[in-house]
């Protein structure tokens, strides 16, 4: 196991991993084997927290950015998470996972509201739960809903599945001399500006001592991978020996 006694994870899709070889919305192929990646984890014994961005359907950034009332498009964003995450729950079913999807913005017909305790018993019986609608209010990204979310459900750690396979000290598809770190300290992706998720989600993480793992999750099969301790990854955590 690539953390010592990890039990429980919260795992971090962007919703334009959903995208697959696509331009927009969802390819339901590549959902697929993105559940079948999550279905293998789950046998594995670990029981698993999922959230998923809305970056493939709408982003509220960018919506503000063309002019759209800020809070408007942000809950326009938290909407397309939702959608994404009754994807996945569907994906995954039909691989016989049991999966509930619980949202911030209440929507009793389509799914669950988030309640701790309800969700903690979904993951006792083995069950995946899917975090949606981020953390149901404006001015906050998704990747601070999977820091609260694995605060909350006091996860081991908090896995960023992305297309990149670790953290650079540059955007390496921009800069061919770019370096990967394999274990770097919060305050110094905070200091740095460096791109792993954004400002509040790093320190919230840090704050409880959540290890980040930034892997990619387009290779098949690189989640069980890097859970094993292989593969290509990058790990945030507190300094100490080791630590780049």
């Amino acid at each position: 196991m690539l953390l010592a006694d990890t039990k429980r994870i919260l795992l971090k899709l962007s919703g334009e991993v959903l995208m697959g070889d696509q331009q927009f919305g969802i390819d339901t192929d590549f959902v697929a084997k993105l559940a079948g990646e999550v279905k293998a984890a789950r046998d594995t014994g670990l029981e698993i927290c999922l959230v998923i961005g809305g970056g493939n359907i709408f982003r509220g950034m960018a919506g503000a950015a063309k002019g759209m009332d800020r809070a408007q498009a942000d809950y326009m964003g938290m909407l397309a998470t939702v959608m994404n995450a009754l994807a996945m729950q569907s994906a995954l079913e039909k691989l016989g996972v049991e999966t509930r999807v619980q949202s911030a913005i209440q929507m009793d017909q389509v799914c669950e509201p988030v309640i701790r305790r309800r969700a903690e018993r979904h993951l006792e019986k083995g069950r995946v739960v899917i975090f949606a609608a981020g953390v149901g209010a404006p001015y906050f990204t998704t990747d601070s809903g999977a820091a609260l979310r694995a605060a909350e459900m006091r996860c081991d750690a908090l896995f960023k599945g992305t297309s990149v396979d670790g953290v650079y000290n540059a955007d390496p598809k921009k800069d061919a001399s770019a370096t990967r770190f394999d274990t770097i300290d919060y305050d110094t992706v905070l200091a740095e500006n460096l791109k792993v998720m954004d400002a509040s989600a790093v320190a919230l993480c840090r704050d409880n001592e959540i290890p980040i793992v930034v892997f990619s999750i387009r290779e098949r099969g690189n989640l069980a991978r890097v859970l094993a301790g292989e593969g290509t990854q990058t790990i945030v955590r507190t300094a100490g020996p080791g630590a780049s």
